[in-house]
């Protein structure tokens, strides 16, 4: 748990593969994280506004230094999003739940970045009701980190 409160503590966040579309989940997450006071850049190569804000092409593009990333991607394109990151000097990495990939957590571990993965970040940033309920079951079957 202690490296899900540390990411936490980080209010200047990027999302990598927020979508246009407000149906899709990570566009809903970028709006919630806004919602909450973080200070966000979202990532997505394929337009330049989400949510009536500036968007960039990639990490390397952001015009402002983020403490961490929220990973949103396909598995195969996350590893080179996370050396992206580790090369512009970001520490604090969450995988959100279908980002995941072997080599993107390996590639964390043996670099000393605080990964988190295998959990929703809705379900610890400030949560919502449905998250509520969704981290007290998780808690109450023990798959809540501790």
């Amino acid at each position: 748990m202690a490296g899900i409160t540390k990411f936490l503590e980080q209010k200047k966040l990027a999302v990598v593969g927020v979508s246009r579309s407000e149906k899709k989940f990570s566009n809903k997450l970028y709006k919630v994280l806004k919602s909450k006071g973080y200070q966000l850049s979202a990532v997505n190569p394929y337009t330049d506004r989400i949510d009536g804000e500036a968007c960039f092409a990639n990490i390397q593009s952001l015009p402002q230094q983020v403490n961490g990333v929220v990973i949103v991607v396909p598995p195969n394109q996350t590893e080179q999003v996370v050396k992206d990151a580790f090369a512009a000097g970001i520490n604090h990495i969450w995988l959100q739940q279908g980002a995941e990939s072997k080599g993107a957590i390996d590639f964390c571990k043996k670099n000393g970045i605080n990964v988190i993965h295998n959990h929703c970040i809705l379900m610890f940033a400030e949560p919502s009701l449905p998250h509520k309920c969704h981290r007290y079951v998780w808690k109450a079957l023990g798959k809540l980190p501790k």
